[in-house]
């Protein structure tokens, strides 16, 4: 199954009444996630300094757009990186970079913090 685009998951967190069905949502988002390879549960893509055991893996392709994949033992880990991923999904390096989060996360409601 493939993770809803940045639009359909802005809808459907607005269709969240509370913290708590948003959090169901974000782990329910992590099961969409692929499994991840066991060729990529490797120390080169373990992120360091989690609680939680995260690998993330980047690739580009050809028109130097990014694809993500990743993994993580702690199920709401796990769907924060399924949103992150449908965030930064098909982009180029340097859109990433241009691209201000605050607004999708702040859509999101799940900003603690407004800047």
């Amino acid at each position: 199954m493939a993770l809803p685009d940045k639009d359909k998951l802005v809808k459907n967190f607005s269709r969240c009444p509370n913290w708590e069905e948003k959090y169901l949502y974000v782990i329910e988002l992590g099961g969409q996630l692929p499994a991840l390879a066991d060729e990529h549960r490797q120390d080169k893509n373990l992120i360091s300094g989690c609680q939680s055991q995260v690998w993330i893996v980047m690739q580009t392709n050809e028109a130097g757009e990014l694809s993500f994949a990743g993994d993580s033992d702690a199920a709401i880990v796990k769907g924060l990186l399924a949103i992150v991923f449908s965030l930064y999904q098909g982009l180029t390096a340097q859109e990433v970079v241009e691209l201000d989060v605050r607004p999708f996360f702040t859509a999101l409601e799940l900003s603690l913090i407004h800047i």
